[in-house]
């Protein structure tokens, strides 16, 4: 039966998520296996919305939270013929497995929309899996294609899923629609997800490779002031501030503004972000960051510092009016940025260096800027800057302890 039925997406957009409630379940409900009992999956349905629009204020994790449980639920419904209440322990044993290797008609070898807007409705896209194959920015750029048999999930994915399906049935139990978290009732998770000793490894820029990349961005921005002077002002952001691309573009929760720029009573400048969890904080705005504020507005025609209340974006768009919504056109400029500091390193001999940069995202220059800082600044404002929930992760940007253990090794001899 699992080879037979291809998935249909079951959750639209928060937007959508409403209008389009009725239609979903008559869909599913067409879908289903004839023994199943259609009140008990309609009761899942509507529970399962409540329980994720209660993640409105964070869009990521909204679809994190919804591409979990929608694989879930795929599997809980079609395969097995079970609502939720009927799930066990050993159901969730079975999900996690079936996880780790979906059928082929499953998974996807790219991301696409859920859904498509088609003659005014909402229609299922007929691409669209629950599970994505997907392969390294350097084969990718080496000319390799995802194939869907070389889907692997990973031990962060599987982390997730033990994290977001608990949080799922903690609420089920509380709304009285399940008696028991089965999640929870798992005791060897070790078979399932291996324990790391010692820190977990930090995906950062070597110094070398930053120089390049910030080098490379101020001479885009010399060569073409209008476009890239909002480009430089962007990494400079996204290094000095610890910033997440997330909190760079706007979305429906904040939109970033010059405004956000702010001076205490003492003189000392500070910006004002909301991040991960929705949590709002205020970063500490070093001379440096500031001298790069001031360059990006006097580009802009504006006063070389915002006064207060300044609404304008922060980023705005080069064409049209308004900030630049998404993260998607921002990873774009980084990634550019990347593309040519590699090129130059490649020219002036370089070459491993700008083998391992072809794998940077635009998170290495938060990891980048963070491991930098803390070698020099105390560890709890980094934490607060950073936004970092605890002392224990900011620990892990500390890396003397690792170089000192490797060069203890360096002369360690095999043959004596």
């Amino acid at each position: 039966m699992a080879q037979k039925y291809v998935p249909i997406p079951l959750f639209d957009s928060l937007e959508y998520m409403d209008s389009t409630l009725e239609t979903r379940l008559s869909l599913i409900q067409s879908s289903l296996p004839t023994d199943f009992v259609v009140t008990s999956m309609i009761a899942d349905y509507k529970n399962t919305c409540r329980f994720l629009q209660a993640y409105r204020g964070s869009a990521e994790t909204f679809k994190s939270y919804r591409r979990e449980i929608e694989r879930l639920l795929q599997w809980s419904w079609f395969i097995q013929a079970k609502s939720l209440k009927d799930l066990r322990r050993n159901d969730i044993e079975i999900f996690l497995e079936f996880c780790q290797a979906p059928p082929i008609d499953w998974i996807g070898v790219k991301q696409v929309p859920r859904f498509l807007n088609q003659g005014g409705f909402r229609v299922a896209n007929p691409v669209w899996r629950p599970f994505v194959a997907t392969i390294s920015k350097k084969a990718h750029r080496d000319g390799q294609q995802p194939d869907e048999k070389s889907y692997t999930l990973s031990q962060s994915a599987l982390q997730a899923i033990f994290a977001i399906l608990s949080s799922y049935f903690k609420f089920l139990e509380q709304e009285e629609h399940v008696f028991g978290n089965p999640v929870a009732q798992i005791r060897q998770k070790s078979k399932f997800l291996r324990k790391r000793q010692g820190k977990k490894t930090i995906r950062r820029l070597s110094e070398l490779q930053w120089m390049y990349i910030i080098e490379t961005t101020e001479q885009l921005a010399t060569e073409n002031p209008i476009l890239h002077e909002r480009t430089l002002f962007m990494m400079n952001a996204l290094f000095a501030m610890y910033l997440r691309i997330s909190e760079l573009a706007a979305s429906d929760r904040w939109i970033p503004q010059m405004g956000h720029f702010y001076v205490d009573i003492d003189h000392n400048w500070w910006f004002k972000t909301v991040g991960k969890g929705n949590k709002e904080r205020d970063i500490t705005v070093s001379n440096a960051m500031l001298d790069a504020l001031k360059r990006y507005r006097t580009s802009l025609g504006l006063t070389s510092l915002p006064s207060p209340g300044e609404s304008i974006p922060l980023i705005s768009k080069t064409v049209g009016k308004g900030p630049i919504s998404g993260t998607r056109h921002i990873r774009k400029i980084v990634q550019q940025c990347f593309d040519k500091a590699i090129e130059r390193l490649k020219q002036d001999g370089f070459t491993e260096d700008s083998e391992v940069l072809t794998a940077a995202t635009v998170h290495w220059l938060r990891h980048t800027g963070i491991s930098e800082d803390v070698k020099n600044r105390p560890r709890e404002h980094v934490r607060d800057d950073a936004g970092h929930s605890s002392s224990a992760i900011t620990d892990q940007y500390i890396d003397i302890e690792l170089r000192a253990r490797h060069a203890s090794a360096k002369k360690k001899l095999i043959k004596f």
